[in-house]
């Protein structure tokens, strides 16, 4: 599609997101206002007002009362109402996405792993640990207990290809998921992985993921607090149960 034929509202859109990408708008960088961008492109004030929307709703801009229209530093995000796949997410923000497969495989249930994914103590478990990077930055470590009665083929899966999250869909799609949030410190090993220094702030959350009535996943998503932030939203899926703080 040309230029010309683009919606008046996606011409603005393209034009803003071009100079941010460029860095022409550097974070919190003042952008033209309404009535400025209206006369340029030779619109409506209301087809100027869309193409902000639309940037604020992507998280590339925030409105501040009284001020003006600011360009954020766009944190990765993740939303808590839905289990999406990090890799898809990076990658929206049309950064690229990579990965670092710490460990892939069969151990035996403790305590804590037993009682979260509901099993005897000592039942085979599948055990993966992750760290997702956005631009070569990790922004995730992802510590994963699988259910090997629900996906047996789980150990045998190309994290490098597809992530765990889109490993368990395709093999179970997921019907109900349990979030639990807190703020913690990192230690010494998380600090390791994740490249900061021990004790700097991260999100931890705790997903339980369900198939039906099976029980699939238990997963330990720590996320530098610098790097990351966690967005609640309409929930979608009217099964969720979601514990955040």
């Amino acid at each position: 599609m040309s230029r010309s034929a683009l919606p008046r509202y996606k011409a603005i859109e393209d034009f803003l997101l071009e100079h941010i990408k460029r860095g022409e708008y550097p974070v919190h960088h003042q952008i033209p206002p309404e009535e400025q961008l209206a006369r340029d492109f030779e619109v409506s004030r209301m087809t100027a007002n869309k193409a902000i929307n639309n940037l604020v709703q992507q998280g590339y801009l925030v409105r501040q009362a009284g001020l003006g229209t600011f360009v954020t530093d766009r944190k990765s995000e993740s939303s808590l109402h839905e289990v999406l796949n990090i890799a898809t997410e990076v990658r929206g923000r049309c950064h690229d996405y990579s990965n670092d497969v710490l460990r892939c495989e069969a151990i035996e249930a403790d305590d804590e792993v037993a009682l979260r994914l509901g099993l005897r103590l000592g039942a085979k478990v599948f055990h993966s640990i992750l760290v997702h990077r956005e631009e070569g930055v990790p922004i995730q470590l992802e510590d994963r207990f699988v259910n090997p009665r629900w996906v047996p083929h789980y150990l045998e899966s190309d994290f490098s290809r597809q992530t765990p999250n889109e490993v368990l869909v395709k093999s179970c799609p997921i019907s109900d998921v349990e979030h639990v949030v807190e703020a913690i410190h990192a230690d010494i090993q998380t600090a390791t992985w994740l490249d900061i220094a021990p004790g700097a702030a991260c999100l931890s959350m705790i997903r339980r993921t369900w198939s039906g009535e099976h029980l699939v996943s238990y997963a330990k998503l720590i996320h530098p607090g610098t790097r990351y932030k966690l967005r609640s939203g309409t929930q979608h899926a009217a099964q969720m149960r979601v514990h955040g703080k």
